[in-house]
């Protein structure tokens, strides 16, 4: 069993459900924080989606139980019905009603609850996912990412205790995931509930998760802090061609006259274009594993201006058998480097070695 103790049962989300069927087992234990972003990770079939409806009792498990934040919803004693679970799901395809326009698709949650249950409120959530513009189109008048957003907003007024999301960006194409990803990068910040996000993109769990549980085959492999696993080399997670560190930063400054902002982390710092973010804001930083190169010195009169100092940790072989994953700490915090065998060999890189990242993109998240 995956059971993070440190955790208090008021803050923590608390997951144990075994079931068999015909053609699939799922047996999976987990704990994961009561409030942010938990992303479900893993391949077609790994179980997320059987996951997510045993919790929302849309699926009777063999055995089990579920705790959210102190409250029990199912166990072998009792097991709260679907409509009793104070839930709201969103799916892959937004659903809306197309005889309603968008204000009336999302009073369509929001009138469905009693006024002393509310607690999210419509303006707030217009602002929040960008809907202001849009209150009186119909369905038909809106993009992908759009739809999807009102599907969002629909589902936040109904004032849930937790959110549920089965991949609520698949059917989106690369414009449409573009266009919703950064409102979903800030609605995190708004709300007091925690979201289980379940997903197959690594890119959108770097983006949006603060917390990782990786399923494979009806199973938990691993579960804890984001960026814990996504530099561990033990897990393929780490092996994927999008494998990518997301740390944790402050900004610390501004350059306007070179369009450049600055942010550090654990003592070492680096150049982001200018976000207008104020001083001080904390920040997360997405650092792609084939965008990191290292040096034996600090680098000098080269146009890759973010370089600071890392030691080596491990160094395991890659999924190509010409290449090498380097996890390397700075600070209390990691990072990913996919080199060369050869690379590793005449530079004589080794773990324990001080040496130099050179980072030749850094994407900012807020």
């Amino acid at each position: 069993m995956l059971v993070d103790t440190s955790l208090p049962l008021e803050q923590r989300i608390e997951a144990r459900f075994a079931l068999q069927r015909k053609d699939f087992g799922l047996d999976i234990s987990f704990t994961a924080p009561g409030r942010g972003v938990t992303a479900l990770f893993g391949p077609s079939g790994s179980g997320k989606t059987t996951l997510l409806r045993c919790i929302a009792g849309l699926e009777k498990p063999d055995s089990g139980h579920f705790k959210i934040n102190g409250h029990c919803w199912h166990d072998a004693h009792k097991s709260l019905a679907v409509h009793r679970r104070p839930i709201a799901y969103v799916f892959q395809e937004a659903s809306l009603f197309t005889h309603l326009n968008v204000r009336e698709n999302m009073l369509y949650g929001w009138r469905r609850i009693a006024a002393r249950q509310r607690k999210i409120h419509f303006d707030d959530v217009s602002a929040w996912l960008g809907l202001e513009t849009l209150l009186e189109h119909r369905p038909e008048q809106l993009s992908g990412g759009q739809r999807q957003r009102v599907a969002i907003a629909r589902a936040l007024l109904t004032s849930p205790e937790l959110l549920l999301m089965d991949e609520p960006l698949a059917s989106l194409d690369a414009n449409g995931k573009a266009e919703i990803l950064p409102y979903l990068e800030s609605l995190w910040q708004q709300l007091d509930i925690p979201v289980l996000y379940v997903s197959h993109s690594p890119q959108e769990v770097q983006q949006l998760a603060d917390y990782l549980v990786l399923l494979e085959e009806g199973r938990v492999v691993a579960a804890g802090e984001l960026n814990a696993l996504l530099t561990d080399p033990q897990l393929s997670i780490a092996h994927f061609a999008e494998a990518a560190a997301v740390l944790e930063a402050t900004v610390i400054g501004h350059d306007k006259a070179f369009h450049l902002s600055s942010l550090a982390f654990d003592g070492a710092e680096v150049s982001v274009s200018y976000n207008g973010l104020p001083l001080g804001h904390k920040a997360r930083l997405r650092i792609s594993a084939r965008d990191v190169s290292l040096a034996l010195v600090q680098p000098q009169q080269i146009s890759i201006s973010n370089s600071f100092a890392v030691r080596v940790v491990s160094i395991d072989p890659d999924r190509e058998p010409s290449q090498m994953l380097v996890r390397c700490e700075v600070g209390g915090q990691h990072l990913l480097a996919r080199l060369t065998r050869r690379s590793i060999h005449l530079l004589k890189i080794e773990v324990g070695k001080k040496v130099y990242a050179q980072v030749k993109s850094v994407a900012l998240m807020k």
